[in-house]
């Protein structure tokens, strides 16, 4: 089993949008780093950190996992749509998604600062290439954040 840490925007998909939802597609990610881990690293039952993102204060609200294998983003297929790229077809998909259930809302937000300020954590990704919108996470830095959330 993996673990990895999700930003979204809030204000564009929030936890509380998964938890009314059940289940989604993540799609949109354009960034190659990302794509990757999710075409060829994220599996099935792997374990997700929700973070918001692009907020005053930054932090993890709950649990997710993940509920699919990668598959091609038909939004990239799509010409109305935002995510649209004529360079990805059904043939040679560029972009991939994945499927994410939620799994609970964390007792108490674990903010970007509390996360920054734990010593222990000083190798996230989050801490040092914090752009990244999909991240592994170890499973000490999992446990820790968990605990911090209790």
């Amino acid at each position: 089993m993996n673990y990895w840490l999700f930003k979204s925007e809030p204000s564009d998909y929030s936890f509380d949008d998964l938890i009314n939802d059940k289940e989604t597609p993540w799609e949109g990610i354009r960034n190659y780093q990302a794509r990757n881990f999710i075409r060829d690293k994220v599996q099935v039952n792997d374990n997700i950190l929700f973070y918001h993102s692009n907020i005053k204060t930054p932090h993890v609200v709950g649990i997710a996992k993940v509920s699919s294998e990668a598959y091609p983003d038909y939004y990239a297929f799509d010409k109305s749509n935002k995510y649209y790229d004529p360079k990805s077809t059904k043939e040679n998909p560029r972009w991939f998604m994945i499927d994410v259930q939620p799994v609970k809302k964390l007792n108490k937000i674990v903010t970007l600062e509390d996360i920054k300020n734990n010593t222990n954590l000083k190798d996230m990704v989050l801490v040092n290439r914090s752009r990244l919108s999909i991240q592994p996470v170890t499973k000490q830095q999992w446990e820790m954040i968990i605990n911090m959330s209790s």
